[in-house]
């Protein structure tokens, strides 16, 4: 694919992410049913809201592309997995949204439609909604979407990260003892290994906080932070994020040091910090 078509690719994935972030605020600081997921994670009627908001602008416009979502699993055409009931307002997803355009061979298009579900039930802005369109297994487009904030994060593979607009990359602080490490607060049961070895890593950083999540991404491509850490991701939590780092200019891998947005485990870094911090996370998958 073309880098232009790529483009075009990326504005249409903001625009997408943008309106299925206009839902998420509608219930942003109200008073909402939590429920509980199979795995014990959050879900809210904003998290399915914002998704089908999506799942239905891609099938307007790209109706055989598959989609994957975290709330309603994996179809073709918008399909929605089980569980999903018939989404609401299709109207104005096409309007807002799509346009013509037809689908291509090996795409699929990956949303989380609130990273972040826990800040956003709190009332913390630093949620977001991410959508990734793959081909042939590799992100080409990703956009990181921050409604309560106001930012978008995105890019596409050869047209560069762009923040609101403006082109954007790393940092280039190439001292961890001068560095702004984050990572995502949860330590879920199993990621003991990775979480010794995530101590070891703040310990040694210049300041380390826990402004995680896709936002903590955000900061690295943005050049505000140095590094961001995660012991345990989806693929909906970093798909997006492979190619908003990499087209700033840094350095995407799993703990392991492959650029793996599948493996279950991230790690985002300027090109400055990238091999002393993949040395001090390396060997714990």
């Amino acid at each position: 694919m073309k880098t232009e078509e790529r483009r075009e690719l990326l504005d249409f994935a903001v625009r997408v992410a943008e309106y299925a972030g206009r839902a998420t605020l509608a219930h942003f600081h109200t008073t909402l049913d939590v429920e509980r997921k199979d795995d014990g994670t959050p879900v809210t009627v904003a998290d399915r809201e914002a998704e089908r908001r999506v799942r239905e602008a891609i099938a307007a416009r790209f109706p055989a592309d598959a989609i994957v979502g975290e709330e309603f699993g994996e179809g073709a055409g918008g399909g929605q997995g089980s569980g999903s009931g018939q989404a609401s307002g299709g109207g104005a997803a096409g309007g807002e949204a799509a346009g013509g355009g037809g689908p291509a061979a090996g795409r699929r298009w990956i949303v989380d439609p609130i990273d972040g579900t826990k800040s956003f039930i709190h009332g913390v802005p630093l949620y977001g909604v991410l959508l990734a369109l793959e081909e042939e297994g590799e992100p080409v487009v990703g956009v990181l979407h921050f409604p309560a904030l106001g930012e978008v994060v995105a890019a596409a593979v050869g047209a560069g990260c762009w923040w609101n607009g403006r082109r954007v990359h790393v940092s280039e602080v190439d001292r961890l003892d001068r560095a702004l490490v984050l990572a995502t607060g949860d330590t879920p049961p199993g990621t003991e290994a990775r979480v010794a070895k995530l101590r070891r890593l703040e310990a040694a950083a210049g300041v380390a906080r826990t402004w995680g999540d896709a936002y903590g991404y955000a900061l690295v491509a943005t050049g505000r932070a140095e590094v961001m850490v995660d012991p345990i991701v989806r693929v909906w939590d970093v798909a997006a994020v492979r190619p908003v780092i990499e087209e700033a200019g840094g350095v995407f891998t799993d703990w392991d040091g492959r650029p793996d947005h599948t493996a279950g485990h991230a790690v985002a870094t300027n090109a400055a910090l990238a091999d002393v911090v993949r040395e001090i996370l390396g060997g714990v998958a």
